[in-house]
């Protein structure tokens, strides 16, 4: 009697728990949590934060709460691979994710083999979406996109002749440094093309050696950390010429890095500031009430968790090839305005313009 009553209730228990596990759509969302970018991964968790809460107050998706299960990838691509493991194993449903370009091209053949959709909102090299996963999306641009943009800017309105081209050595910041190279086209003189490593404080070496090529502008392909140590070291060697970077390098952290009077004249290519973009406005309130300043990716992370909950909600299903077809055929109306995917899983519009930065604050320049 007593090990039937007990067989019993551990029945009841294992339903109850089966039934609890049930009750709610598993999400992951990914990215550098801890470490030197870890400004990036907060401003991405707080963004899909708020679009999980806003869901979960009007009832949740398809009729179950949300849960959010928060990975920290660290920027390294081995972590990055554990990470994407690791959701698989707790059954997300979808990933917000990764950072870096670095990070999400091979956790995004994790989450193909097992067939769950991912929509990274800041990795923009061509690669995560050349590889043809139908799962894999991204909300943000491409860095042949962002690298036209800068080369066009430097070449038709700055009219440079001299040109220096750094990068970190990673996917991302290589990537997007050859990219802008590639257009800059057969009138401009690369001067000095070459790699710093990322994690490293003293780039003086390598600018004391780009100063004797007399670039009129320098370009650097990585992320704030670097980037505000090199515009702040070049200054220190009277090195003077404007530098450029790309979206990773917009982030107020940038400024602290280098310095106000530094940073003074960097050009940098990012999206249209959403300020001005009249979708926008909400979710500039709603995240400023609960989280403050708005990171430069916290309505990209906003944006692509609301698109992967509307397509989960009009799949009527948590499969990932239904959800992943969805996407493809979703026009979403967001926060940044109408967006869509095509077959490889880009926007099909590019959304870069030059930015500038101007007494300490990063002002939305030219637009081509």
């Amino acid at each position: 009697m007593k090990k039937t009553l007990l067989l019993f209730c551990m029945a009841v228990l294992l339903s109850c728990a089966c039934q609890k596990r049930e009750d709610v759509v598993k999400i992951g969302m990914a990215g550098p949590m801890t470490g030197d970018q870890a400004k990036m991964g907060m401003d991405f968790k707080n963004g899909v934060l708020l679009a999980v809460d806003e869901w979960n107050s009007r009832g949740g998706v398809l009729g179950k709460k949300i849960l959010l299960i928060v990975s920290d990838d660290q920027r390294d691509p081995k972590q990055a691979v554990a990470v994407a493991n690791k959701m698989v194993n707790e059954g997300v449903v979808g990933v917000i994710g990764h950072f870096n370009s670095s990070c999400s091209i091979p956790a995004s053949d994790v989450y193909h083999r097992a067939g769950i959709p991912m929509i990274t909102p800041g990795s923009t090299n061509p690669q995560l979406t050349e590889k043809g996963y139908r799962n894999v999306f991204r909300v943000c641009g491409r860095d042949d996109q962002q690298g036209k943009v800068g080369a066009e800017y430097v070449t038709k309105i700055l009219k440079a002749k001299r040109v220096a081209v750094l990068h970190d050595k990673t996917t991302y910041g290589q990537g997007l440094a050859d990219e802008f190279k590639k257009f800059l086209g057969s009138g401009v003189d690369v001067v000095y093309y070459g790699g710093i490593a990322q994690g490293d404080k003293d780039f003086k070496m390598v600018l004391t050696t780009v100063k004797t090529k007399n670039p009129e502008i320098v370009f650097f392909g990585g992320i704030y950390p670097e980037a505000g140590l090199l515009v702040k070291q070049a200054r220190e060697l009277s090195l003077n010429a404007p530098f450029m970077s790309g979206d990773g390098t917009i982030d107020t952290k940038f400024i602290e890095i280098a310095g106000a009077q530094a940073a003074e004249g960097t050009y940098l290519t990012f999206s249209s500031d959403p300020n001005n973009i009249p979708t926008a406005k909400g979710f500039i309130e709603r995240y400023r009430a609960k989280f403050g300043e708005i990171g430069p990716y916290s309505i990209y992370a906003y944006d692509a968790t609301n698109i992967l909950l509307t397509a989960i909600r009009e799949a009527r299903s948590t499969d990932g090839k239904l959800i992943s077809d969805t996407l493809h055929a979703l026009e979403f109306d967001g926060a940044l305005g109408k967006m869509k995917f095509d077959e490889k899983g880009d926007v099909t519009e590019s959304p870069y313009v030059v930015w500038v930065t101007r007494d300490g604050k990063f002002i939305e320049h030219w637009k081509p």
